[in-house]
């Protein structure tokens, strides 16, 4: 039986060592535009998108995706700019998976902003922190009460007023005027109990995929 031929475009959101130990697959950088066009030249079964470039060069189109899906090709999006390009283009046929795609497809989030992150080119190392992960780690804290309702409000406004490529943590909680030992305790619930959303979802996009597979 001929080998079914899988692409997917990844990044920060999850290291292409740890997604090859649970899908085989060719895995390529984070998505920019014309890059769905070339991959079509080596007649994809699927092509999964998790990561992908916002600000640093051309996005991916929606043009070349819907090129792809009227060629049969099945494209399972979900994490980053997979997400959002599928919570727009299901409709035509892609497939979206996890949290943060149902955050784009029922309105909580509408900015690419959410989920972009400045990385290293060469080693995809985040430098930067999403904001959907702030956002739900934040709403996390506040319902374990380690933060009122209030903070966490003037949190979220603090890490949306930081542009993106300087968004973390520690710049947030430098900004907040919370007292010293809520900061600590945050930092700490942050280190232990934080998760990455984007990370969660681009395992979710794998195993998708995989299903499809089988």
């Amino acid at each position: 039986m001929e080998k079914k031929k899988i692409i997917i475009f990844i990044g920060p959101s999850l290291p292409s060592s740890e997604a090859k130990k649970i899908l085989n697959a060719d895995y390529r950088g984070p998505v920019a535009r014309d890059d769905v066009l070339k991959a079509l030249n080596d007649k994809p079964y699927i092509i999964g998108i998790i990561d992908g470039v916002f600000h640093q060069k051309p996005a991916v189109s929606h043009k070349e995706l819907l090129k792809a899906l009227k060629s049969d090709v099945t494209i399972v999006g979900g994490a980053s700019m997979g997400a959002l390009r599928a919570s727009e283009l299901d409709d035509f046929g892609m497939i979206g998976v996890g949290r943060v795609y149902e955050s784009y497809k029922n309105g909580d989030m509408e900015s690419d902003d959410d989920v972009a992150v400045v990385f290293n080119q060469e080693t995809m190392e985040q430098l930067s922190e999403a904001l959907v992960n702030i956002t739900f780690n934040f709403q996390k804290a506040c319902i374990k009460g380690l933060i009122t309702k209030s903070e966490m409000k003037n949190l979220l406004e603090i890490a949306k007023s930081i542009y993106y490529p300087k968004r973390t943590y520690k710049q947030i909680l430098n900004y907040s005027n919370i007292n010293i030992q809520k900061k600590n305790s945050l930092k700490s619930f942050l280190d232990k109990e934080g998760i990455d959303v984007k990370r969660e979802d681009a395992i979710l996009v794998l195993k998708r995929i995989k299903s499809i597979i089988k």
